[in-house]
């Protein structure tokens, strides 16, 4: 019987109940859909790119690596008194669209930008909004998407 499929869940940490709602709403969808799942903490949402970049090239160049079959970028910007935000949120997301394109990564967006912390809490409840579910589900969805392209073989 072959392995489950892993996904990567990278969570960025800085607003840790944030996280840990948003991480809750992506593992109850992978469990639901039987996929195993590992999860790697960053600092903040700036990070996550290139935490995924160096999982891709720890696949792509040590034989025998953990493989992933999907990454869920979790994680939340608040918008501040400065221009901070505008550069995590741009930055960060174009970053992770570039990962997307250019190496074909099966990606679920789970990154808030909201502008108080109860736009986030509201977005990361699994029993409100589950952003979290969401980006675990479109995730899965993109796994499909590479499936349907035989970019994969699984």
């Amino acid at each position: 019987m072959p392995a489950k499929p892993c996904i990567l869940i990278v969570e960025a940490r800085y607003y840790g109940d944030i996280a840990d709602g948003l991480a809750a709403g992506a593992i109850n969808a992978l469990e639901a859909a039987d996929f195993d799942h590992e999860r790697l903490e960053v600092p903040g949402v700036f990070e996550i790119p290139a935490a995924i970049r160096m999982a891709i090239r720890s696949m792509e160049f040590h034989s025998g690596s953990k493989s992933y079959a999907g990454f869920i970028a979790l994680g939340c910007v608040i918008r501040g008194e400065t221009s901070h935000y505008d550069y995590v949120c741009g930055e960060s997301s174009r970053a992770l669209m570039d990962l997307t394109t250019e190496y074909s990564v099966a990606l679920g967006f789970g990154v808030l930008t909201c502008e108080n912390s109860e736009q986030a809490r509201v977005r990361a409840d699994i029993n409100a909004k589950n952003k979290g579910g969401e980006a675990a589900e479109a995730c899965m969805h993109m796994m499909d998407v590479k499936r349907h392209f035989r970019l994969t073989q699984r």
